[in-house]
């Protein structure tokens, strides 16, 4: 059974797990795609609840969620380490890892895109912001610790739409 929480009922819990890894879902053209992040943050921006996300351009997933213009973030509740493993190290050009990760998906409750089915915990979320990062922007010791090869994020603000649990 799903549950309709407020954003921030959850959002330090959130946050707690999210360093620990969290689905990224995202779907266009009829393709379904989940990746593993570990970097985000929950917040209240423009009068609004705003999941803040990072997808490098060389990701699949960047071209779905260019086109889709929407995302779910799916916090895992319980261990799902193996599917978080396989999602963040495969790519879905050359496979589908939800298959491969034995995951099955939830419907949208506002959106198209689904969440991860077993998580617990669902923010869905409609861009509002987007932003390629630039090497001039940022701190040289991240730079060289993160971008060594120059592929830098793009950051996606997505209003927060539905945040719910499952019972």
């Amino acid at each position: 059974m799903i549950k309709e929480v407020n954003y921030t009922a959850y959002a330090d819990k959130a946050i707690e797990i999210l360093s620990k890894g969290a689905f990224l879902t995202t779907t266009a053209a009829g393709q379904v795609n989940t990746m593993t992040i570990a970097w985000g943050s929950i917040g209240f921006i423009w009068a609004k609840p705003v999941f803040m996300v990072m997808v490098r351009p060389s990701r699949h997933t960047y071209k779905l969620i260019e086109e889709s213009g929407e995302f779910t973030v799916s916090i895992p509740l319980k261990d799902m380490k193996e599917a978080l493993a396989l999602c963040g190290s495969k790519s879905g050009r050359d496979l589908d890892k939800l298959a491969a990760a034995g995951l099955t998906t939830l419907p949208g409750q506002k959106i198209a895109t689904p969440g991860i089915a077993g998580c617990g915990l669902h923010f869905e979320c409609k861009i509002l912001y987007k932003q390629a990062m630039t090497q001039e922007n940022l701190d040289p010791a991240i730079t060289a610790a993160k971008y060594a090869t120059g592929d830098f994020h793009t950051l996606y603000y997505g209003e927060i739409v539905s945040a719910y649990v499952e019972e």
